[in-house]
């Protein structure tokens, strides 16, 4: 009933920039929250930013103040702004949503909408 669709990954050397985004379709009612997060590879997936419906947002400590979450809800889209990158945030960058959606049955809630994904690559 929804689907998340990020792009926006690649390579970049240490010190650049990348933003990525999460465009979310479907029979979507209401988005409650948006974030990002990142598995690297052996590593367990974390969360890297996330950004509310009232625009409160959160930050891994590791990303903090270099790393910017934004959202254009006329689009249903969130970004992420990652400057400065460092080899350490390489990693496959995954959208997820908490929000509600409707079908036939009415009204459902989630928080287990995963996009498929965006390699991002930091290396000189």
């Amino acid at each position: 009933q929804v689907q998340l669709v990020e792009s926006g990954g690649g390579l970049v050397q240490p010190g650049g920039s990348l933003r990525v985004s999460c465009v979310a379709s479907g029979n979507i009612f209401k988005i409650n929250a948006m974030g990002w997060y990142r598995q690297a590879p052996g590593k367990q997936r974390e969360l890297v930013a996330a950004i509310t419906s009232g625009m409160a947002t959160n930050y891994a400590d590791s990303v903090k103040g270099r790393f910017t979450i934004s959202t254009d809800t006329t689009k249903n889209t969130v970004y992420l702004q990652m400057n400065n990158l460092k080899p350490e945030d390489t990693a496959v960058y995954y959208c997820n949503e908490d929000l509600i959606y409707y079908d036939g049955g009415g009204l459902h809630y989630s928080k287990d909408c995963w996009g498929q994904g965006t390699q991002v690559t930091v290396s000189s």
